[in-house]
């Protein structure tokens, strides 16, 4: 049997008074795309953050090669690419500039012509001189995500609504290139509603909502959908 190159054991997490999920558990192995599903308000976002370590549980652990990612600390961290709903685009410097410095914050090597393709790539071309803060929130969304293009040697990627405010060909581009890794053994673990064409064997399929510990109101659940909306259309509405 195949040793799982990602597990979770036992994670609870709570969020204000409100335990999120408790005892969750899961494993995946090498070539493997993990989709966070559920409602608005389920701890889709929260999950994301605590496989970084951006976040602690309450209980249990994350183990990355059968090491918990805390300890595993730098290891874990140089085989991560995380691109949350923040962008991290400057807005005083050139899209190229962006790229190149994002890559080094996360101890990528890569030269102006690999940004370049990357850009390219995200269909910014045209746009390598053009200063970030003049671009619309769709652009800056595809800078962002040029890391990943830098990335393909990064085994773990994990993505927060990686299509949000983007057109159909930067889905279609994205998409592939996530197919791609899962293909060459990598895992991605996202949130999103945009179906990744990879063979059913590869999926998983991870809803954080079946380790709730009690179900939410109507009330609740309307209430995160409204401020998920909000958020949305905020940031669609500069595509």
């Amino acid at each position: 049997m195949t040793q799982p190159i990602l597990e979770v054991r036992g994670l609870t997490c709570e969020r204000g008074e409100r335990t999120l999920f408790q005892g969750m558990s899961f494993a995946v192995e090498a070539g493997s795309l993990v989709r966070i599903a559920g409602s608005n308000g389920a701890g889709k976002t929260t999950l994301l953050r605590l496989m970084t370590g951006l976040m602690r549980p309450v209980e249990g652990e994350i183990l990355w090669r059968g090491t918990p990612i805390l300890k595993a600390a730098q290891d874990f961290w140089r085989e991560l690419c995380y691109i949350g709903h923040r962008n991290g685009v400057k807005d005083d410097l050139s899209v190229i500039e962006n790229v190149l410095i994002n890559a080094r914050v996360a101890s990528l090597k890569a030269t102006r012509e690999d940004a370049r393709r990357a850009l390219a790539a995200v269909g910014l071309a045209e746009y390598e001189d053009v200063p970030a803060g003049q671009l619309s929130q769709g652009q800056r969304r595809r800078v962002a995500l040029a890391r990943l293009w830098l990335s393909e040697s990064v085994v773990l990627w994990v993505l927060d609504e990686p299509f949000t405010a983007l057109d159909v060909k930067a889905v279609a581009r994205l998409s592939d290139l996530i197919s791609k890794h899962v293909r060459e053994g990598g895992v991605v673990m996202l949130v999103t509603h945009q179906e990744v064409p990879v063979d059913k064997s590869q999926l998983h399929i991870i809803e954080p909502e079946r380790w709730a510990p009690r179900r939410r109101s109507a009330v609740e659940r309307a209430m995160d959908d409204a401020a998920a909306a909000e958020a949305e259309n905020a940031l669609n509405a500069g595509a």
